[in-house]
């Protein structure tokens, strides 16, 4: 029996940005359709405007409902009612409010079953009202108590930050031992359960320069960033630290880690920007829905002028669809335990196991 094909749902972003170049030129190869049933939540009207000014329009599938999706199609659902207002390359909040329909739809969506996984054209934050970014978003919306966590990855660097969006003068502060060692854990689980990486070993960077040179440039290694470690080794969880991020990024240690966890935005972008400009990933774990995205932003200084490379995004839906997999063979074995032998439906307590005999029985 054939697999059933993925349904990918991929919200179209800020209508003022890349959004449509980069999907329109993802499936430019027909091949896209035979690893996924993409739905597109967007607009046929912005879809077919940006398609003729870019070159590129593959054919859609014009549908009102996610079910209607057919395999081997681009199917586009019309999310968007009335016209919207394009301004090329201008954060207008009209842009905006066509962005968080078409995510709050797709959301919806979700919770009812219409698909399996979420991939996310870029937005502009301050053009959304209430948004401060797709993981604290879909956080609140999914309303179960989950927490995410945003990986940015590519094949050889895996970065997750342990404060995102905090303004430097507060970071310090809004760094913990709990916190550290709560992040650090869920990236060790989705290291292991949605990478399949065995054995993940975690490297933790340090907050000040040069590790704070034994607190001559502040305490925060010592007092919060050490002892999370200490407790990670209890934990029995790889991790090791801090690591100053110059050294350990301008000497290529990263290479010897499945993941780096680092204490701020910038900290952890910048170098990952660095080193994989184009191909990145944004990989939202800890929640039930599996969400990604292309690492890049909206680059409204490059929108419709044909300049824009649509790796990224493939490289989103492709991640998207191995994670998905990768969630259902790890689950899977898990789901059906085999029932307890006798012996072991008895009490487990360590001291009823481990207790000694009475004489009475040991004289039987």
């Amino acid at each position: 029996m054939e697999e059933k094909k993925i349904r990918v749902a991929i919200t179209h972003g800020d209508t003022n940005g890349v959004g449509y170049e980069v999907i329109l030129k993802a499936f430019e190869d027909p091949a896209m359709l035979e690893l996924c049933t993409p739905i597109i939540y967007g607009s046929p009207k912005l879809a077919e405007y940006y398609g003729k000014m870019l070159e590129a329009m593959p054919r859609f599938n014009v549908i009102k409902n996610a079910s209607e999706a057919r395999d081997g199609q681009l199917n586009l659902l019309d999310v968007i009612k009335g016209e919207v207002k394009v301004d090329l390359g201008t954060p207008t909040p009209e842009a905006g409010e066509a962005a968080k329909v078409a995510i709050d739809c797709a959301i919806e969506d979700y919770k009812n079953g219409a698909f399996d996984v979420l991939v996310t054209a870029p937005v502009f934050k301050n053009s959304i009202g209430g948004f401060n970014g797709h993981t604290s978003y879909i956080e609140r919306q999914m309303n179960d108590g989950k927490k995410g966590l945003t990986i940015l990855m590519n094949d050889g660097l895996r970065v997750a930050l342990v404060t995102n969006h905090v303004a430097i003068k507060d970071v310090a502060e809004s760094i913990t031992k709990q916190k550290i060692v709560e992040k650090t854990i869920l990236f060790h689980e989705s290291l292991r359960r949605d990478l399949r990486i065995a054995n993940p070993r975690i490297a933790i960077l340090a907050l000040n320069p040069r590790c704070g040179e034994d607190g001559a440039l502040g305490d925060e290694e010592q007092e919060i960033i050490v002892p999370a470690v200490e407790e990670l080794a209890e934990k029995s969880i790889q991790a090791f630290g801090p690591y100053a991020a110059d050294d350990f990024f301008g000497h290529g240690s990263y290479s010897y880690f499945d993941g780096v966890l680092a204490m701020y935005h910038d900290q952890g972008q910048t170098p990952f920007k660095t080193l994989t400009p184009e191909n990145g990933v944004r990989f939202t774990t800890g929640l039930d829905m599996v969400r990604t995205a292309p690492a890049h932003g909206a680059y409204f200084n490059l929108a419709g002028r044909n300049e824009m490379d649509a790796q990224s995004m493939r490289n989103a839906i492709y991640a998207a669809l191995d994670i998905y997999r990768n969630r259902h063979n790890y689950d899977e074995p898990l789901a059906n335990p085999l029932p307890k032998l006798y012996h072991e439906k008895r009490d487990e307590s360590e001291k009823v196991r481990f207790r000694s005999q009475p004489k009475k029985e040991q004289n039987q």
